[in-house]
């Protein structure tokens, strides 16, 4: 122990979110490190997802079984999960209830929920469940993961300094000045093994107002549902502190071309799937026509009326 010297981060007050889940490095990793524990054999995953879990999955050495979904987000399987076989299920933009997670664990039996679009949304009992922390706070990494059974130890605990150089600087700078930073750190995450949550990322995770962005989310959704008269899948059930406010619209690249150009970037989730699935697939559809449009806890009332008068112009010029 080193004693003396200059301070580092100060130790904020620790309240997590989450107590008693396990405390892990990235989404990724909890998934592989949860069905090593399982003994997974095979993992139904839907097209409609981001390809570093699909690509973690393959490293790692497990069996997938891709699967399409309707228009209403439902996995459209073409069978049935066996022995050793789970289907993983994504819960997009919120929008799966707890009472619709029992019913797909009771139709399709063993299940793994993706809680990454909804982190306050609480596990069901008995329901293996995943939640990344980067998607909701400003952190570099850091998971949670729920399941009713013990998993063994993981022995090596993550470091995160070295990852949070574009979080600072976007603190104090314009995103834009270390957007590339921000990609590397990315792309570096791809080759991590499973870890334990880093003592730095837990510190802020644990001095997070909780309550307080929740409820900032809260009404800043509520807001842009009132902007945007839409009644589509991605807005039947609203989530209490959502992740987005996913916007259905007919030409989604040309809409974030308009809108990067001042300034309001919308990200794709996910290029692979505009990449892969063909056009007329609702994949597609989704994954280039859905702007996720943000509503957190940075914004207030000017940010938000910004963002709906400059998203309804640009949707007017494009003959939305």
């Amino acid at each position: 122990m080193e004693i003396g010297g200059y301070f580092e981060l100060e130790h904020f007050y620790s309240r997590p979110y989450y107590s008693g889940l396990y405390e892990l490095n990235l989404g990724r990793t909890a998934l592989t490190f949860l069905l090593s524990a399982l003994n997974c054999r095979t993992l139904f995953v839907p097209c409609y997802l981001c390809e570093s879990v699909t690509d973690a999955c393959e490293k790692a050495g497990f069996s997938l079984e891709y699967y399409r979904i309707d228009e209403n987000l439902a996995p459209v399987l073409t069978r049935m999960p066996q022995k050793d076989e789970y289907l993983y299920l994504v819960n997009y933009y919120g929008q799966l209830t707890d009472e619709q997670i029992l019913a797909f664990q009771n139709f399709y039996g063993s299940i793994i929920v993706d809680n990454t679009h909804a982190f306050f949304q609480r596990p069901v009992k008995g329901v293996p469940t995943l939640y990344s922390c980067r998607k909701f706070f400003g952190v570099s990494d850091g998971a949670y993961l729920y399941c009713d059974f013990e998993l063994p130890p993981v022995n090596e605990t993550d470091q995160s300094h070295k990852r949070m150089g574009h979080i600072l600087g976007r603190y104090e700078d314009r995103a834009s000045n270390y957007y590339q930073e921000m990609l590397k750190n990315a792309g570096d995450l791809k080759d991590e093994p499973v870890k334990k949550m880093s003592p730095l990322t837990r510190n802020i995770l644990g001095a997070i107002d909780y309550d307080s962005v929740r409820r900032t989310r809260n009404r800043n959704y509520r807001y842009l549902s009132e902007r945007f008269e839409q009644s589509n899948i991605m807005n039947q059930h609203t989530p209490n502190g959502p992740f987005v406010f996913p916007l259905h619209v007919k030409n989604g690249p040309a809409l974030r071309r308009e809108l990067a150009a001042k300034e309001i970037y919308i990200p794709t989730y996910w290029s692979n799937v505009t990449a892969k699935m063909p056009k007329d697939s609702v994949e597609y559809d989704y994954a280039a026509n859905i702007l996720p449009l943000p509503c957190d806890q940075r914004y207030g009332q000017w940010e938000m009326d910004h963002l709906a008068d400059a998203v309804l112009t640009a949707m007017q010029q494009l003959g939305e």
